[in-house]
């Protein structure tokens, strides 16, 4: 927005109205546009590592498999990283069992349950 008008406005003005410091505005004008290779290769291992692991590595995880194969990342940047592209850990549920409706056909029931329990 300040770029837009800037031609009309001077940029302290600008920066007074938005309330923004002309020293952040400049900054931010200067900062690098261009995407770093090592970010785009963190992303993809970090990336590949969660879908390893069934969508269940959370940041902790995920740092150390990434940093196993030769690139530093701390569980902080993974947390970050892994907000960028969206991922999140989500835990399997547990199994659960089921209780038999029918007897199993290998194994037959010959006592039915009639049997009794002798004392000591």
């Amino acid at each position: 927005m300040i770029k837009k008008l800037k031609q009309s406005y001077s940029v302290k003005t600008l920066c007074e109205v938005f309330n923004v410091h002309r020293s952040s505005y400049n900054y931010w004008l200067k900062r690098p546009t261009a995407i770093r290779a090592e970010t785009v290769k963190l992303r993809s291992l970090v990336s590949e590592a969660h879908a390893a692991s069934n969508a269940s590595a959370g940041a902790r995880t995920i740092a150390d498999i990434v940093t196993n194969q030769g690139l530093k990342l701390s569980r902080y940047r993974a947390t970050k990283l892994m907000r960028e592209l969206g991922l999140v850990s989500c835990q399997q549920p547990k199994h659960r069992y089921r209780k038999a409706s029918q007897e199993h056909v290998e194994v037959p029931n010959h006592l039915g349950r009639q049997f009794a329990v002798r004392p000591k």
